[in-house]
């Protein structure tokens, strides 16, 4: 049976979400699912605003067919060539081959490289601002290159002042019967999923979101329907705010993160020391992980999340511990900038974790490191508390500035 639900007169949610992925991108950590949305306009002409993951074709069809009611499927919007997006195309096509698809030239590339049709379908290239008239509503056509692809484009529907906004305003986790923003506690339930989100699948690219905001402010939206996660439709300033701050890599806690790698717990311990010194000096919200316990999409995101961090390592193998090597490779391949960092190290008998991780952030932009360091050598001795406490003195520092 079908799951959709109306959003206006003639729009329609026609996307599914799946429960049982474990992997986003077989790399991502989902508790919750996904949720794939689509979106079906019954205007004079008929428009589907993108499909689904192969994983959800059943019921995606299923949806579709049921708007549809028999009426022919006019125009697919592919705002997004990603497969989680596209995956069902060669199933809609089979049963819609009268059905023109709408994308940018990089669309149509990439379309013929994920797919092989029996007969290749119509397709209409859009440029910037080129718009079609489906009766009632006029649909602009908006490109957005490297959010997060070359190929993504938004629309945006001048009728109504929707936007259809791609990858852009998403969040992990399945949707439950309620879609929209408001239907749910979002500060508390989805706030840290669309970061997280945001931060791993598109943080990269804060100058291209800076470009696409730019493009969106000059319209009149009043609902964002987004590819993945709920749909706004109240307090949009909220997530687009979210949105600015991300993709300009400004801090949203002004506190301390402290993330370490530990073999034997002692430089946990370090770590530990470090954040009673920090709440006793009147340091709040502070956020405290074990980078081999840790989801590490989890860790990127609290990194851009936080105004100070520290990262305490372990030595391994005359370099660094390897869980926080890929952690902070990972953090430099998704351009982390514009924060303080504080480093802690410990070894043994070759000591080499504080030059790896120095070696690293050298090659990221605007990082600040904090002179003071703790070095210690296989457990933290009482003759190092007063470096701790000196370093939690330079890490207060860096809050108040």
């Amino acid at each position: 049976m079908h799951c959709t639900r109306k959003l206006t007169d003639d729009l329609y949610y026609v996307g599914q979400s799946d429960r049982r992925i474990a992997l986003f991108e077989n790399v991502y950590r989902l508790d919750d699912g996904m949720a794939y949305n689509s979106y079906l306009l019954l205007d004079d002409k008929t428009v589907l605003f993108d499909c689904t993951d192969q994983s959800v074709e059943h019921q995606f069809m299923e949806n579709v067919d049921h708007v549809l009611d028999g009426r022919k499927l006019d125009y697919l919007v592919l705002h997004h060539m990603e497969p989680d997006h596209s995956g069902t195309i060669n199933e809609l096509m089979i049963r819609h081959p009268e059905t023109t698809i709408i994308g940018t030239a990089k669309a149509h590339a990439l379309l013929l490289q994920f797919f092989t049709f029996t007969s290749e379908p119509k397709f209409l290239e859009v440029k910037e601002n080129d718009s079609i008239e489906t009766g009632h509503h006029r649909i602009s056509f908006i490109l957005a290159p490297m959010v997060h692809w070359p190929e993504v484009m938004v629309s945006y529907d001048n009728t109504t002042g929707t936007l259809f906004s791609a990858d852009a305003f998403g969040t992990f986790g399945a949707l439950s019967g309620n879609i929209f923003a408001d239907e749910f506690d979002y500060q508390h339930r989805m706030l840290d999923e669309a970061r997280r989100y945001y931060i791993n699948i598109v943080g990269k690219y804060g100058p291209q979101v800076q470009m696409l905001l730019k493009k969106a402010s000059a319209l009149d939206i009043r609902r964002i329907c987004p590819l993945h996660g709920p749909i706004w439709r109240e307090d949009l300033g909220f997530i687009i705010g979210k949105y600015d701050l991300w993709s300009r890599y400004a801090s949203e806690e002004n506190s301390v993160l402290i993330i370490y790698g530990s073999i034997y717990g002692n430089t946990e311990n370090v770590a530990q020391v470090l954040s009673t010194k920090l709440a006793e000096k009147g340091v709040r919200n502070m956020g405290l992980y074990d980078v081999s316990k840790t989801d590490i999409a989890t860790l990127v995101s609290e990194a851009f999340k936080y105004k100070t961090i520290v990262f305490a390592s372990s030595s391994l193998n005359a370099g660094l511990f390897l869980n926080m090597e890929n952690l902070l490779l990972d953090l430099k391949a998704h351009s982390f900038q514009k924060r303080n960092v504080a480093l802690i190290q410990n070894g043994s008998w070759a000591p080499s974790a504080l030059r790896c991780m120095s070696e690293i952030f050298s090659g990221m932009k605007e990082i600040k490191l904090i002179e003071h360091t703790v070095d210690i050598r296989s457990s933290l001795k009482e003759s190092q508390l007063e470096a701790v406490d000196q370093l939690a003195d330079s890490l207060v520092a860096t809050l108040s500035c």
